[in-house]
């Protein structure tokens, strides 16, 4: 990325600092060249005023000294003095850990007791050994050390955990929070908090939990992949070059049995669609051709005509077997205080009454999940009229909790059944068992 990527930008701020060096700008990244290139002091910051074109390198940032407002300066951070971990062998660990992994404080660089140092300030200027901060200026294999305030230990190691690899996507990099901020062809991405050369509206105002910062790649709308606005006038927009992590994401078979928010986690097997349509296979392209391709969307659940919500939908829909209408929304059931736990892979109570696998009496106390005939036919969806017309719907029988397509037993027969998805046979028992009524739940 561009220079400023090492940055932490903050606006209408400035700081209190007594060892700072002036220079004239024409812009934030000429400043940024000038912190670079700083001898008089290890610059930690710079502040850039817009109407004067003036710029300030900084011994100090605002964890050292006092901030206040002020509306005309941008304050740009050196990112490396934040983290509080570190890359490799910690060569460029510039954090505040002060003791060692045995708990003892340090002792100050610049001082000889207890301990006469080899590596101090004056003889190692690069190394950044300020106050008692653990670094490693000799390149250690086994990361940032420091000396010790015990006489009887001249030197220990410090434990600084290892940071976080970003710079590799999961799935179609939406959750993507890397730092990459140019194009596959080499373009520097333009801020989405600008709105030049290109107008957009992905903003961190609309899109608050998509990490909408700097000029980093993202993918705020489901792209293929991790993408942003360009710094060209010409080039609206293009994908990035970022890897696929190694290690794919678990992905649950389970996921959500039922609607809650956008169903986007839904994983349920309703493959139908509210008008009654059947749906088709997500890695066919007839009869409408299309992009959500299973193998380019791994995480998606784009499995066989499921219904799903790839792109952020209000809710699951598919694309369906009916050449003159495209797609169409599912009739998924809302999850309720009982169905509640089955929404989430991680908090599956113990006891579900959705999980019903067997009925009492004739099944009309039945409100499990079933879905499937006792010969293996799907059911139809009670308020669809499709491949069969009924009487049978959630209007007439409101008693009768005829959500979905699941199983149940409304005019009181022998057992649950429902109308089948296939046009030439209306209705089927289900595949239940009878409970043991003399086994209490």
């Amino acid at each position: 990325g561009g220079i400023l990527d090492d940055y932490l930008r903050t606006d209408g701020v400035w700081i209190l600092t007594r060892n700072k060096q002036y220079y004239k700008a024409n812009n934030e990244e000429e400043c940024a060249g000038r912190c670079e290139a700083e001898r008089n002091f290890n610059c930690r910051a710079f502040l850039f005023t817009r109407k004067k074109l003036q710029c300030l390198t900084l011994a100090e940032n605002t964890k050292m000294t006092v901030v206040f407002n002020s509306s005309d300066a941008v304050l740009y951070e050196k990112k490396i003095y934040f983290l509080q971990c570190k890359r490799g062998i910690g060569k460029d660990y510039r954090g505040t850990e002060a003791k060692t992994r045995r708990g003892i404080p340090c002792q100050k660089w610049a001082e000889k007791a207890p301990h006469n140092p080899k590596y101090t300030p004056e003889k190692h200027p690069n190394a950044e050994l300020d106050e008692n901060y653990c670094r490693n200026p000799d390149g250690d294999e086994n990361g940032p050390w420091c000396y010790t305030t015990d006489p009887a230990t001249r030197f220990d190691y410090c434990h600084i955990p290892e940071c976080p690899t970003t710079e590799c996507m999961q799935c179609n990099g939406e959750d993507y929070r890397g730092e990459v901020s140019r194009t596959e062809s080499g373009l520097e991405c333009q801020r989405w908090d600008a709105q030049e050369p290109h107008i957009h509206g992905f903003t961190l105002k609309h899109f608050p939990e998509k990490d909408l910062k700097m000029n980093y790649c993202r993918n705020p709308d489901g792209e293929l992949r991790p993408w942003c606005f360009t710094t060209s006038p010409t080039k609206r927009w293009e994908y990035c070059s970022i890897p696929r992590c190694s290690m794919r994401p678990s992905v649950s078979g389970l996921g959500s049995q039922c609607l809650s928010g956008k169903g986007e986690d839904y994983r349920g097997r309703i493959a139908i669609t509210e008008s009654g349509n059947a749906c088709q296979h997500w890695s066919t392209q007839f009869p409408h051709k299309h992009g959500w391709i299973p193998d380019r969307y791994p995480c998606k659940g784009l499995e066989e005509n499921y219904c799903r919500n790839p792109d952020g939908e209000k809710r699951p829909w598919c694309y369906t077997m009916n050449s003159s209408i495209r797609w169409e929304y599912c009739a998924i059931p809302q999850c309720d205080g009982t169905e509640q736990g089955i929404a989430g892979m991680n908090h599956v109570p113990m006891l579900v009454p959705l999980l019903e696998e067997c009925y009492r009496g004739k099944g009309q106390s039945y409100r499990g999940t079933a879905s499937i005939t006792a010969s293996g036919k799907e059911c139809q969806a009670w308020n669809s009229m499709f491949p069969h017309r009924h009487e049978k719907t959630p209007d007439r029988f409101p008693n009768a909790d005829l959500r979905g397509n699941y199983c149940r037993n409304p005019d009181g027969d022998r057992s649950p059944w429902c109308f089948t998805t296939d046009p030439s046979v209306i209705w089927e028992y289900c595949n239940l068992k009878r409970c043991d009524d003399d086994i209490q739940e």
